[in-house]
């Protein structure tokens, strides 16, 4: 089983209070425009661009300059030498997760003590290596575990946000629902 957790801590009500009204703020503005031109909602997400640099070391580009690198375990030809994408999957849905969570809190004005996601899969490599096609390549299970306190708020309360934070994820969204995927191959 392997894990990546995603925490959000705010170091002081005063500092989470001025974030959460540039948050609700953003939220609001973007909702109300959306809503008046909704055709205007639709668009293409930003590429990312992967490039094999050395054995399994790989280089994603995209926006910005934005880069993150990627290698395999030693057991299956990598050097370890950065996080393998599997992790970076697991950390892009704890993150995504603390994101959405920390919009909805702050839509309700409610402060935060703790807010904390731990995502963990269970996978067979017998689908990544190809030994058996009738075994997944991806996980075959996940878990989002969160952690979430907000001193004055109702467990039942908690509960419900995070269960709205995990529910309007896109990359739990993604993970849930079949994608269509289109594969484009160059050979020039």
């Amino acid at each position: 089983m392997t894990m990546f957790v995603a925490m959000g801590a705010f170091a002081s009500e005063e500092c989470d209070g001025m974030a959460a009204d540039a948050i609700r703020t953003a939220i609001q503005a973007a909702s109300e425009y959306l809503a008046q031109h909704s055709e205007e909602a639709r668009s293409t997400d930003s590429a990312a661009t992967a490039t094999l640099i050395d054995g399994l070391v790989v280089r994603v580009t995209g926006p910005s300059g934005a880069t993150i690198t990627t290698d395999m375990v030693p057991s299956v030809g990598g050097t370890a030498t950065a996080p393998s994408p599997g992790w970076i999957l697991r950390a892009a849905e704890a993150s995504c997760v603390v994101t959405l969570i920390a919009m909805r809190v702050a839509m309700l004005g409610i402060p935060l003590d703790t807010l904390e996601v731990t995502v963990d899969s269970e996978s067979d490599d017998r689908g990544l290596l190809g030994i058996d096609d009738d075994v997944p390549a991806g996980p075959l299970s996940g878990r989002v575990s969160v952690r979430l306190t907000a001193a004055g708020v109702e467990p039942a309360t908690l509960e419900e946000i995070a269960h709205w934070g995990v529910k309007h994820c896109p990359v739990c969204d993604a993970l849930e629902r079949p994608v269509p995927v289109t594969t484009e191959v160059s050979t020039a």
